[in-house]
């Protein structure tokens, strides 16, 4: 019987996971730039109530990604494409990072 882990024998799981991968990129870098400016749900109904005048700034308002933009870049679109495919990559990164950490390693028996 096949272990559950097993990958599927034809073309591999790597195609998937470099067309994923390109997708993320693609929608982040570029595709973003088109997306809504309209407030989300959340921030319209803080509107709607008023909570929204009592907000204020949060500590990370001068980090270089913040407001989903590059600091010091001064082309909008360049930078909030470069501000997505940096989260892309640091999404990647840490994700990768806790797979590798956490990923079922097989004991000595096992062999």
């Amino acid at each position: 019987m096949a272990a559950v882990t097993d990958t599927p024998k034809r073309g591999g799981i790597r195609p998937l996971w470099i067309a994923g991968l390109i997708a993320a990129l693609v929608l982040a870098g570029f595709v973003s730039y088109y997306a809504s400016a309209s407030p989300d749900g959340l921030e319209k109904v803080a509107a709607d109530h008023g909570i929204d005048k009592r907000t204020e700034d949060h500590a990370a308002k001068d980090s270089p990604l913040a407001d989903y933009q590059t600091k010091d870049v001064g082309d909008a679109r360049l930078s909030g494409g470069l501000a997505g495919v940096i989260g892309v990559g640091a999404t990647l990164a840490l994700g990768t990072g806790v797979f590798w950490v956490v990923r079922r390693r097989p004991r000595a028996d096992e062999g």
